[in-house]
Formats: structure tokens, C-alpha cells, sequence
């Protein structure tokens, strides 16, 4: 692999990282909010 295309990958990688750490982040927030309206 040239080190273009590990360059590429990782930034694809750091995308799709940041990506499913704000995914988890709003399924946090919802349960919170869901459990906030029960009480």
C-alpha cells in the first residue's frame, strides 16, 4: 500500500470512528430522556 492510501483509510477510519461515538452518544441521550419521562 502506497502511504497516500494509508492515509485515506485513516481518515476514514477517524470519520467512521467520531461517527459511531456520536451514535452512542444519542442513544445515551435518548434512554436518558426516556427514562426522565417516565418519573
Amino acid at each position: 500500500m502506497t502511504p497516500k492510501t494509508l492515509a485515506v483509510l485513516a481518515l476514514l477510519g477517524l470519520l467512521a470512528a467520531c461517527n459511531t461515538v456520536e451514535g452512542v452518544g444519542n442513544d445515551i441521550a435518548g434512554g436518558a430522556n426516556m427514562v426522565r419521562s417516565w418519573l
